[in-house]
Order: structure tokens, then C-alpha cells, then sequence
């Protein structure tokens, strides 16, 4: 059996799962993560990012498709997402990114009913042996110093 030492992970097991959508939640101050909001959307960490960096972008209003934004929050979302882009390359400096939607539960959404797009930093060899071997994946910055390294390119 293949084990990860992972103790941070036990105060996710034993609190109370909140109701409701997760964006709307951390909008409502329930996440200390948000390290982006502009006037029609908002960055905030992935918890359980695929990568180092992995951030999602999401418009303030709660919509589940692209199709039901109005022009100006389509504009502003992608500018954020554009913004976002930025800080990271200033505080990561990776790369590449992958950058991408999911629209439904069976393309991957964990949340579909609110609209978000996730920004993963990529660098070479991000994905080395004991990822491939092992299928383990390490994520060598905690999400307090990443949110600190976001907000002084905010």
C-alpha cells in the first residue's frame, strides 16, 4: 500500500462540510484565499491544487455556463484571468500554464453550478518519476506563502 504523509489534511477530514457553492461562500468571507477581486470576478486558490500555482478564476455572480454572461462580465472575467496570468509569472515564473474550464460534473467540474476557470502553472519535468511511478504528485509551496507571493503582485 502507497502512503503520503499528508497530516494537514486532517482538519479538512474532520470539519463540517459548508452548504452551499464554494464561490459564493468565499465571496460571503468564508475563505481566506481570495487574493484577486476586481469589479466582475475574483482569483482564489485551488485547496487542492493539480499543481504548484493552480488558481481558479470565477465571476462574481453565480452562473453555471459562459453563454449566460453579459459582454462586460465575460470581459472582465478573462481580463482577470489575463491579470492572474501576470501575477503568476511574477511570483512562479513557470513555464507554461494549462488554463481551462469545466462545465459539467462529467467534464470535471467539482463545483458546476458556478462558472470558473483554472490556471495551472507548468514547468518542465513538473511531472517527474514519483508522479509517473508512484502516481503521487507533490506541491512543493504551501497555500499561505503562494497567497502572500500573489498579493504583492496584486
Amino acid at each position: 500500500m502507497d502512503r503520503l504523509w499528508a497530516p494537514w489534511r486532517v482538519n479538512y477530514l474532520k470539519s463540517k462540510k459548508p452548504k452551499g457553492c464554494v464561490f459564493c461562500n468565499a465571496l460571503k468571507g468564508k475563505s481566506d484565499y481570495i487574493f484577486l477581486k476586481t469589479r466582475h470576478a475574483f482569483g482564489i486558490l485551488n485547496i487542492y491544487p493539480y499543481n504548484n500555482g493552480h488558481v481558479m478564476v470565477s465571476p462574481l455572480r453565480h452562473i453555471a455556463d459562459i453563454s449566460l454572461l453579459k459582454d462586460a462580465e465575460l470581459l472582465g472575467l478573462f481580463r482577470t484571468v489575463e491579470k492572474v496570468k501576470k501575477m503568476l509569472d511574477k511570483a512562479l515564473r513557470p513555464e507554461g500554464y494549462n488554463i481551462g474550464i469545466n462545465t459539467s460534473k462529467s467534464a470535471g467540474a467539482g463545483e458546476a453550478g458556478h462558472l470558473h476557470i483554472h490556471i495551472v502553472p507548468r514547468w518542465r519535468g513538473d511531472a517527474n518519476f514519483i508522479t509517473t511511478v508512484f502516481d503521487t504528485k507533490v506541491i512543493g509551496q504551501s497555500l499561505d506563502h503562494l497567497y502572500k507571493e500573489l498579493k504583492k503582485h496584486a
